[in-house]
C-alpha cells in the first residue's frame, strides 16, 4: 500500500471487558500474550495503516500500551461495536486526516494480515461506502443456523459481489452457494459518519443485524470473498483453539 494511503488509514480494534461467556475476555492470554495484543500483532503484520485498540477499561488500556501499541479510552455505554470505534476515531483524529476506517474485531487473535488486507479491495471502487468479508458455506448445517449470518448479493466478480442483504435465513432459495458473512468492516470516513447518525431501522432490529441499517440507507456495501473464517473467541473452548493455533507456527500468522 501507498504511504499516502497508509498514512490515511485507521485501524480500529475494539475491545470490550464485558464479555459473559469470557469475563476478561481481551487480556485472556494466549501464548504469553493477552488476546487483544494477538490482535493487534496481526493488524500490525497486514501493514494497512495506524493501529489503535479502542478500550473501555483502565487494564486493557496499560496491556495495549506495555506492548508498545497505541490505545484509546472509550465510554462503556456504547449500544454498538461501530459506536465505539466512531468515538475512538473521533479522539485519535480529530483534525479529519483519516479517510478509511477498518473495524477489526479485538476477538479474532489468529486472523491473517492478508484477511485484514481483503476488506479494502472493494474500497477502490469510489461507488462503495463500505466493504466487508465473506466466505462460502462448505458444511450443511451452517446453512441453517441462525448464528450464521449470511450475506445474499449481487455477483460482480469471481471474488466480490454487491450486498443486497444480510439474513440469519437460509437465503437466496434455490441451487447455488451460500455464503457466511465475516463481521469485519472497513469504511470510508464519511460512510461511518453517515452510519452512526442514523437511527436503528426496521430490519436492522428485527434481523439483530446492524449492517442492515446502511442497506436500508441506500448505503451501498460490497463484499470481498475470501477463503476461511477467521476463528472468533467468545468462550472458553475457543479460547483453547486460538491457542492451539497460534502455538503451531503454520497455524496462523505471526
Amino acid at each position: 500500500m501507498k504511504s499516502d494511503n497508509l498514512a490515511r488509514t485507521l485501524v480500529l480494534i475494539p475491545a470490550r471487558m464485558a464479555s459473559t461467556r469470557l469475563p476478561g475476555k481481551p487480556l485472556a492470554d494466549i501464548c504469553g500474550l493477552p488476546m487483544i495484543v494477538q490482535v493487534a500483532l496481526r493488524a500490525r503484520d497486514a501493514k494497512v495503516g495506524r493501529i489503535v485498540v479502542a478500550v473501555d477499561h483502565q487494564d486493557t488500556f496499560d496491556a495495549v500500551t506495555a506492548a508498545g501499541f497505541e490505545a484509546v479510552m472509550t465510554r462503556t455505554d456504547h449500544p454498538s461495536g461501530s459506536d465505539r470505534i466512531y468515538e475512538a476515531l473521533t479522539l485519535c483524529d480529530p483534525d479529519g486526516a483519516i479517510e478509511t476506517v477498518i473495524n477489526v474485531q479485538g476477538d479474532l487473535p489468529t486472523i491473517e494480515p492478508e484477511t485484514i488486507r481483503a476488506a479494502l479491495r472493494p474500497l477502490e471502487d469510489p461507488a462503495v461506502d463500505i466493504a466487508t468479508l465473506t466466505v462460502e458455506i462448505v458444511h450443511e448445517a451452517e446453512k441453517t443456523n441462525p448464528n450464521v449470518v449470511k450475506v445474499v448479493g449481487a455477483p460482480l466478480s469471481d471474488s466480490r459481489m454487491r450486498a443486497l442483504y444480510f439474513t440469519r435465513a437460509t437465503a437466496p432459495h434455490g441451487a447455488g452457494p451460500l455464503y457466511h458473512h465475516i463481521g469485519l468492516y472497513a469504511y470510508r470516513r464519511s460512510a461511518l459518519e453517515r452510519f452512526v447518525a442514523l437511527p436503528p431501522s426496521a430490519l436492522e432490529k428485527r434481523e439483530s443485524l446492524e449492517q442492515l441499517r446502511a442497506l436500508e440507507a441506500g448505503m451501498r456495501i460490497d463484499v470481498e470473498i475470501v477463503s476461511s473464517i477467521p476463528l472468533g473467541v467468545d468462550t472458553p473452548d475457543d479460547l483453547e483453539a486460538a491457542r492451539r493455533l497460534l502455538s503451531n507456527p503454520t497455524g496462523a500468522a505471526s
